[in-house]
């Protein structure tokens, strides 16, 4: 059973649990309709009125449809992203030298739990970002990797089935899944990364010894291929106290420019 956080954050239960629940809309998790309220109340330890107040948050903003009968369903978004994953802007691409060299680095200094590996159908956000069709084959890879002091990270990856037939959960429990690729046959060319926010929900919190509601470092990352095909979607929550993200940046021009480029990428963790 989840419970929310009581010193944590000072937000009341009520709008804590309608920050995750719209997280989680967001990302469209909820596509066949959301839990009911009693479902929810397990799920985070609170009384029906406190649920009822979240619902009520969502529903004013317009994200979903509550009705008798019908249970309480997400209301579409009136437009979506043209790309979810990111555009092809020199200023928003991640040079690989020293980062995915970093991560692989990382990959073999930590541990790794696979938790889950299935060929799935790739969903709209998912077949955006990979360029390719809806209802596609796709390999989706759940692992949280740990540190000696503990979890660190909850990682969700989705790659292309015809490049993922070559390695599975035995292959995924040894290896970080870059070299996989390379052992592929893929070779890889860049990649796309952004970093925000986001509340731990009941799931991921208790794979990362946090508190639901708990804020984690939230990184998406595409991997292309050196011929610009979209090999692996990177969904990644981190915890802050456990890592970081470092860059060091140059002025370019003269100083009324203002413009400033990223000369070296770490990830680290401790």
């Amino acid at each position: 059973m989840a419970s929310m956080p009581s010193n944590n954050l000072p937000l009341p239960k009520y709008h804590q649990i309608y920050l995750v629940l719209r997280e989680q809309l967001q990302e469209g998790r909820f596509a066949d309709g959301l839990p009911g309220e009693l479902a929810l109340m397990r799920q985070f330890a609170v009384a029906r009125v406190t649920v009822r107040r979240a619902l009520e948050l969502l529903e004013g903003e317009g994200m979903i449809s509550r009705e008798p009968g019908r249970g309480t369903r997400p209301v579409p978004p009136a437009a979506a992203h043209a790309n979810d994953a990111g555009g092809e802007g020199e200023s928003s691409r991640a040079h690989l030298t020293g980062l995915l060299e970093n991560l692989v680095s990382m990959g073999l200094r930590t541990s790794v739990k696979v938790l889950d590996v299935d060929t799935v159908t790739a969903s709209r956000a998912v077949a955006g970002a990979l360029n390719i069709a809806v209802g596609d084959a796709v390999q989706k890879a759940v692992r949280v990797r740990s540190t000696k002091e503990g979890p660190l990270s909850h990682i969700t990856t989705y790659v292309p089935a015809d490049i993922a037939r070559q390695f599975g959960r035995r292959e995924l429990a040894r290896k970080p899944i870059l070299v996989l690729l390379e052992e592929s046959g893929v070779k890889v060319g860049r990649a796309h990364q952004t970093i925000s926010a986001k509340l731990a929900d009941a799931v991921v919190a208790r794979h990362l010894d946090v508190s639901v509601g708990s804020a984690l470092l939230a990184v998406r990352r595409l991997i292309y291929d050196d011929q610009e095909r979209p090999v692996q979607w990177l969904h990644g929550l981190y915890r802050p106290d456990r890592y970081e993200y470092e860059m060091q940046l140059s002025r370019v021009g003269s100083i009324d420019a203002k413009v400033w480029v990223s000369k070296e990428l770490s990830a680290q963790f401790h």
